[in-house]
């Protein structure tokens, strides 16, 4: 009985599609490293100003505003990190998808 590894009805790469999800992964860690460092400096920055004064007259809605400036930036970069996330996981899922309708169609047709 032969066995073969790609079906030639198979319209994608399975080596690229893991490349790329590999891409996708990497890439969500560097995404959120690099938003995590720009936190970093955004909160020094915060804490700086109001050392030296900078607060000093500022209303109650300046200062929700600033805390909210801080916190904006990384959760853009918590969703960023979720779908590359997201993204690696489902092409992951498409492609075992794939391989169990094709190993079930061939248990079928040897029945």
């Amino acid at each position: 009985m032969e066995k073969r590894e790609n079906f030639l009805g198979t319209y994608f790469s399975k080596d690229t599609v893991l490349r790329l999800t590999s891409v996708a992964k990497i890439l969500s860690w560097v995404v959120v490293g690099v938003y995590a460092l720009e936190w970093l400096v955004q909160a020094l920055v915060m804490v700086l100003q109001i050392a030296r004064g900078f607060w000093t007259g500022m209303g109650f809605t300046d200062v929700v505003q600033s805390i909210l400036y801080l916190f904006e930036q990384p959760l853009r970069g918590v969703v960023y990190f979720v779908v590359l996330q997201g993204v690696a996981q489902a092409l992951l899922m498409f492609m075992d998808m794939e391989d169990n309708t094709r190993r079930a169609a061939r248990d079928i047709e040897q029945k």
